[in-house]
């Protein structure tokens, strides 16, 4: 490789499944957040709803470039964010509403969840 050769492999995995979530901000409007590579895995974007770093998440995309596809993921999100909740891991005001817009109010009702 000479000198002037720039090396454009990635340093992580390039078949990873990335998150990311859009954000309301009101008046300001609605924006994609900027999420860190190694915290854009499902785990982490959930634990992160579930704890509130969200203003007003109003959806969920995934997408992984070397198998070529994107979806909304927003229900299953949801979906997994009922499935953790416990008396150690509550659900922040702003992750109640993401879960009410993509599953309904009655499944918070269901998993004992009101405001």
């Amino acid at each position: 490789m000479s000198p002037h050769t720039t090396n454009l492999a990635p340093e992580s995995p390039s078949d990873a499944t990335v998150h990311v979530v859009l954000d309301d901000f009101g008046n300001s409007g609605r924006a994609y957040r900027e999420i860190a590579e190694e915290a854009a895995d499902l785990n982490t974007v959930v634990d992160d709803l579930m704890a509130g770093q969200f203003n007003n998440p109003i959806r969920v995309l995934a997408f992984n470039v070397s198998e070529g596809w994107s979806r909304d993921v927003s229900d299953h999100v949801a979906w997994e964010m009922l499935k953790r909740v416990t008396e150690d891991k509550p659900l922040a005001l702003s992750a109640r509403r993401f879960i009410e817009l993509h599953l309904g109010e009655r499944e918070l009702l269901r998993a004992g969840i009101a405001d």
